[in-house]
């Protein structure tokens, strides 16, 4: 299916930003690179598509036709990255049964690249993800969560760097607290530290140090609250400088389209949420040429 069919019968509407003076149509028509980036958040154990007769979500969703999608896109574009914001684990009986075992066996059949981890990953303790670790064949990021006293020690990492098509992509990882949403014994020494200060630190690090093109979050802070003292990820976006791209879970938040926001340094970021439950996939195109690069995002109905 060629590009512009694609978009036209998938996405209602999307968002465009410059991050480098060029606008998208004078860049599609002459870019040299091109990164996509597809990610989900809060699928919560729904491997199945749901009825036709489901109230709010009707025939939506389903592994299998999000695995049809991502190759599709693939196809379309080698170049391309796929992301999940957490909560992977709990909501329907297959974590009752299997613990996690077949969601990170999916996940690794569909090959994605790395996911950061939700409080709802910790439902069967953090000896419960450690049991399900082997089956997952990508990797686990996460800044702001300390494992050193922990059984999870060494099993994750505070960022990465990918590199596509000679453009280098950094992404770090945001974990929400903890604490309140998860009791004690579940998560053990699990050690929260300041998500803000972390992302600055991680930003800096893959921009000025790693000399990524790109720097991405993954984060299960939440999207937006009213409570100006709880991080968010708009709140966030505000504070960032080097990061271009938030993609956030924990509040199933939909959007229709990713948000535009002006960061600390007074440049238009993205920050992107796709609901829950696998109903939604995540796209979003980086144009990279000699003159800028542009990005546009859309949400795709699964």
């Amino acid at each position: 299916m060629k590009r512009r069919t694609f978009i036209r019968t998938t996405a209602a509407s999307s968002s465009l930003l410059t991050l480098g003076g060029l606008g998208l149509d004078s860049c599609t028509a002459s870019s040299k690179k091109h990164i996509t980036i597809l990610h989900t958040n809060d699928v919560h154990s729904h491997i199945d598509a749901f009825p036709n007769h489901h109230a709010e979500f009707p025939g939506l969703g389903g592994l299998a036709r999000r695995a049809g999608l991502v190759n599709s896109i693939r196809t379309e574009n080698p170049n391309t990255l796929l992301f999940d914001a957490g909560d992977i684990f709990q909501g329907t009986p297959y974590f009752n049964f299997y613990g996690g075992e077949l969601e990170f066996k999916l996940m690794s059949m569909l090959n994605y690249d790395a996911s950061t981890i939700g409080n709802h990953d910790f439902d069967n303790g953090i000896g419960g993800l450690l049991a399900q670790m082997p089956y997952a064949k990508f990797q686990f990021i996460t800044s702001n969560y300390d494992f050193s006293n922990t059984v999870m020690d060494g099993l994750t990492q505070p960022y990465k760097v990918y590199e596509k098509d000679g453009i280098k992509i950094g992404v770090y990882g945001l974990g929400i607290e903890l604490d309140g949403l998860v009791t004690k014994q579940l998560y053990k020494e699990t050690q929260y530290l300041d998500p803000y200060e972390l992302a600055i630190e991680m930003e800096t690090k893959l921009k000025q140090e790693e000399q990524c093109d790109l720097v991405v979050c993954l984060s299960h802070l939440g999207y937006e609250y009213a409570y100006p003292d709880k991080p968010d990820d708009l709140k966030l976006a505000k504070k960032t400088s080097y990061t271009d791209l938030i993609i956030g879970g924990h509040t199933h938040t939909f959007l229709e389209k990713p948000t535009i926001v002006t960061n600390k340094s007074g440049r238009e970021i993205l920050v992107n949420q796709v609901g829950c439950f696998g109903v939604n996939l995540g796209r979003i195109d980086f144009y990279f040429d000699d003159v800028g690069t542009s990005a546009s995002g859309y949400t795709i109905t699964v």
